[in-house]
């Protein structure tokens, strides 16, 4: 028997689309022809979630490596501006009263400008009634916690202070927590505080 082979082609291009469909889900209709579907499936969803997985770590272990420079750029810098502060505010001369004051208003920012530069005039008159020196020396500091664009550090500090009523007088050991805020591209002293 012979085919008719320009029949069949007329039989293929005069089929429809929704035959063609109804050929392809038979097709789901068989056996097992679903499983490689889900496999694939499956496959491509656990790619996905690994895929943003690796991506939040790579992520968070990146931030970590920027906040990690960060703050090694940021700490000595931190740690010499409280240092600074410290020997700002022990070091004092009556005979040059107002530009001491000034050297602490010019390193301070915050509440602590404030309230210095509300206080700084009675202060300077004290300072000179008694011709008040001190000196002060660093013997330890270090950064207590650091967050961002602040840090608080630790200070020690032995104050050698004199006065018209006593001119002699043993130094005195201080300790300090000096608070340190970043300005723009400067840190500033922001807070300080007398620790027992």
């Amino acid at each position: 028997m012979a085919v008719d082979a320009g029949h069949a082609d007329e039989e293929l291009r005069g089929s429809t689309v929704d035959e063609t469909l109804t050929a392809a889900d038979d097709i789901e209709d068989v056996p097992g022809a679903e499983l490689p579907r889900s496999g694939a499936r499956l496959a491509i969803a656990v790619s996905m979630v690994a895929l943003i997985a690796l991506g939040g770590v790579a992520g968070w272990l990146g931030y970590s490596a920027y906040q990690s420079h960060r703050s090694q750029e940021q700490s000595p810098m931190f740690l010499a501006v409280a240092r600074q502060g410290a020997l700002n505010l022990t070091t004092i001369d009556y005979t040059r009263a107002e530009a001491d004051v000034q050297r602490i208003l010019d390193s301070a920012t915050g509440t602590f400008y404030d309230d210095f530069d509300k206080r700084s005039r009675p202060f300077i008159e004290v300072v000179k009634q008694a011709q008040a020196k001190s000196d002060g020396t660093i013997t330890e500091a270090g950064i207590e916690s650091e967050r961002g664009d602040e840090a608080r550090v630790l200070i020690a500090v032995s104050v050698n202070t004199t006065t018209s009523a006593a001119p002699s007088a043993a130094p005195r050991a201080w300790r300090m927590r000096i608070s340190v805020q970043k300005v723009g591209a400067v840190a500033k002293v922001s807070n300080v505080e007398f620790v027992p």
